[in-house]
């Protein structure tokens, strides 16, 4: 259980929160909340409030602190704005309370995940779907208008050659896993050719904002009242680089037809209904300033860059480091990725 002491130390965090000001008795109702991620997030209640606690997984990778601080920081900027996120309550820095691992508090969301599914009395309504998917791009959009250094976020990325530096950051990402014993190496038909239309593709002139990095509807919460969004969550792989580049990773993953899947492999997408790509893009655009004359190649970028991502899991399954059904479904996402990628060049 991810609720334990080895996980947890309820009684540390007790004490800490005692240090805040954050209530008062024991701690309860613990219970586990699935995410985009293997972090850990719990939620529990202290004096008639909620919370959820959010560390990295039960084993700590290299960067999982160091991702954790970084979403820590991201939602203390986006306090200040518009943006729909999970509130910010406090944090812990200190390796030394949760067996090495950093944490922080949120406010829990009013919500619902619709990649697990909706509620009934939306599952069959096609016109919520499609506000629905409406209301993702319009999230997006006013995160691509926040002025990140008025939010505070000077030097949470390196926007200088941020579209410059994508091609050769991926590439470099599927080389690495040549050294997992068990892979064979990557069967992604065209991957040079799509590389090399990147690049030479590629817009000239774009305006730093902030980065998601992962956009996508699992990592949207919608709110049970109307369908609008409630909290954008998961912010672990957010930067300082091109927004536009959240809008083609939605895109990437979009459903080519209604009642087809999304790849994400969501409820919504299988119940149809939703709003075709250039109604995102136009949705997008109501709210922004931003150039999308070259919307295709952030596309092609966003399949190219979750492709190789998933490929990952795919070698680390191939070695024993992963499981390997889960390796073979990602693998097979894929391939469609970078087929989607293929076809969206050709025109």
């Amino acid at each position: 259980m991810i609720t334990d002491d080895a996980v947890l130390d309820r009684g540390a965090i007790t004490a800490w929160m005692d240090e805040r000001g954050l209530g008062s008795g024991e701690l309860g109702a613990f219970r586990p909340l699935a995410g985009g991620t293997q972090n850990v997030m719990v939620m529990f209640t202290r004096a008639g409030q909620s919370y959820v606690l959010r560390r990295g997984p039960r084993h700590l990778r290299p960067r999982s602190n160091q991702n954790i601080l970084r979403e820590i920081r991201m939602l203390g900027a986006l306090a200040s704005t518009d943006v729909p996120h999970p509130r910010l309550i406090a944090s812990c820095a200190r390796e030394d309370l949760l067996h090495g691992a950093v944490f922080y508090l949120m406010e829990p969301v009013d919500g619902f995940n619709a990649a697990v599914g909706l509620p009934p009395a939306w599952e069959r309504d096609g016109q919520v779907h499609w506000s629905m998917g409406l209301a993702m791009a319009d999230a997006l959009a006013s995160l691509g208008t926040v002025d990140y250094e008025q939010a505070g976020l000077t030097g949470f990325g390196k926007p200088d050659g941020f579209l410059e530096r994508q091609v050769t950051r991926w590439m470099g990402e599927l080389d690495s896993f040549s050294a997992l014993a068990g892979y064979e190496g990557p069967q992604l038909g065209g991957i040079e050719q799509i590389a090399t239309w990147l690049e030479s593709n590629r817009p000239r002139s774009w305006t730093p904002g902030i980065l998601h990095g992962d956009y996508h509807v699992a990592n949207v919460m919608f709110g049970y009242r109307a369908p609008e969004v409630a909290a954008i969550v998961d912010w672990e792989m957010s930067t300082i680089g091109d927004p536009v580049l959240d809008l083609g990773s939605l895109l990437a993953v979009w459903p080519q037809a209604d009642g087809e899947d999304d790849l994400i492999g969501s409820a919504l997408a299988r119940l149809g209904g939703l709003p075709p790509e250039t109604d995102l893009v136009a949705k997008y655009a109501e709210r922004s300033v931003r150039d999308l004359s070259a919307i295709d190649w952030y596309v092609v970028l966003g399949c190219f860059k979750l492709g190789i991502i998933l490929e990952g899991t795919y070698a680390r399954a191939r070695a024993g480091q992963a499981d390997t059904a889960t390796g073979d479904r990602l693998h097979t996402t894929s391939l469609r990725l970078f087929d989607r990628a293929r076809r969206r060049i050709a025109g």
